[in-house]
């Protein structure tokens, strides 16, 4: 699916973003790692070796086949559902990054189990992610992650391989000679306009569309953060609001895989914070289900937003990583229900208690699901003085 080269370049792009999202460089000796789809073999081979030859520990872990996954949540009892392999708290305890590389072979098999015992799975692990974002606060681990072209994802996307393996290529500039130097010049642009933003000293965001109108309290103590590394690619900046000052109606036009389940025209109204209705053409059953996974799961976890400058994605993906990151022809704007991450806050997140989270309105949940909206939209800033200031429009940010 791509070239040798191309693929020397994806481990190298790969691993930028993995040192820019820890923040500070790796040293020998440390903990990094692979998880990796099957398909994506190739790339985790190269992978694997450049991180041994810079003196780390890779460790490799094969994610499970499609026929795996629906027989662990087929015929799984209640207690093998929530199972906790040993040692796996210890390896979390320990770990200086993650990369993962996502190339799903199946999108669907999942569509018939019950999205409870996905909840419940989902829920029984949260501590060990709640591990790894206590790191991460510190300074100790980073992670990273990415696509590999499969047969599966260019049908769901109805396209064919070729032009799907294309999209990929051209979105993480892998084209260019040298792709690293590319992604650094987007990181310093995008380090301009969060500054620009976090200047601004926002109260509210009114976001309207020709389907969305929808108010957003950004909170206090808040921090606009984005294109860190975290994903390959990302264009998107965005900020965990105060969940409590949601008010309004958002909808997402682009199409959304979920668990096996493909769920589309989102259509969410909220009050007082919370979801209070929730529909969709497609899946509305499912969306249902997932909005009451845990009392935060109607909840805004994160409102973003990419500028077209950056992105070269200009199609729909039938994969989230991507579709979040669509540039076109009006950007897009997505609002995440569920978690909300902590070091959108605007002080040392090792320090933000849960006590603390919650006087603050950061919003805790299992699930974390983006709603992605493609429509030309303007987003008008109320700054804390009173005055309003647009923002973004026409899919670029007006800084």
């Amino acid at each position: 699916m791509i070239s040798g080269t191309k693929l020397e370049k994806y481990a190298d792009v790969l691993w930028w973003g993995l040192e820019t999202a820890r923040g500070k460089r790796f040293r020998k000796g440390e903990i990094v790692v692979i998880r990796y789809d099957l398909s994506a073999l190739s790339l985790a081979e190269v992978l694997h070796g450049k991180l041994l030859d810079m003196g780390l520990n890779p460790v490799v872990r094969q994610s499970m086949t499609p026929v795996m996954e629906l027989n662990f949540y087929s015929k799984s009892s209640t207690q093998q559902l929530i199972f906790q392999v040993p040692g796996e708290k210890e390896l979390h305890k320990n770990l200086h990054g993650s990369i993962f590389l996502h190339a799903p072979t199946s999108l669907t098999h999942l569509k018939g189990v019950d999205p409870k015992k996905i909840g419940k799975a989902l829920v029984a692990r949260k501590p060990l992610r709640d591990i790894l974002q206590k790191r991460e606060e510190k300074g100790m681990f980073g992670w990273t992650l990415c696509l590999y072209p499969t047969e599966e994802l260019a049908r769901q996307a109805r396209t064919d391989i070729k032009s799907y393996t294309r999209q990929i290529i051209r979105a993480c500039y892998l084209d260019k000679k040298d792709p690293v130097s590319q992604w650094k010049h987007i990181y310093e642009e995008a380090m301009s306009i969060k500054k620009w933003l976090n200047k601004l000293n926002i109260r509210t965001l009114h976001v309207e569309s020709e389907n969305i109108d929808l108010e957003i309290s950004q909170g206090e103590r808040r921090k606009w953060i984005g294109i860190s590394g975290h994903n390959i690619p990302s264009f998107e900046l965005f900020i965990s609001p105060d969940w409590r000052g949601t008010k309004g109606i958002y909808y997402a036009d682009q199409p959304s895989y979920r668990s096996g389940n493909l769920v589309r025209d989102v259509r969410l109204t909220f009050k007082n914070g919370r979801v209070i209705k929730a529909t969709a053409k497609k899946g509305q059953e499912f969306l249902r289900k997932q909005l009451a996974i845990d009392s935060g799961a109607n909840r805004v976890g994160e409102f973003s937003l990419t500028d077209k400058r950056f992105s070269r994605i200009d199609r729909f993906m039938a994969n989230t990583l991507y579709d979040e990151n669509y540039g076109g022809r009006y950007g897009n704007c997505h609002l995440a229900v569920g978690a909300s991450y902590s070091d959108t806050y605007d002080g040392d997140p090792a320090r933000l208690t849960k006590k603390r989270k919650d006087a603050l309105g950061f919003n805790d949940s299992a699930l974390h699901w983006d709603l992605v909206n493609t429509e030309n939209k303007r987003v008008t800033a109320t700054l804390k003085d009173g005055s309003k200031k647009v923002i973004y429009e026409d899919g670029m940010f007006l800084y």
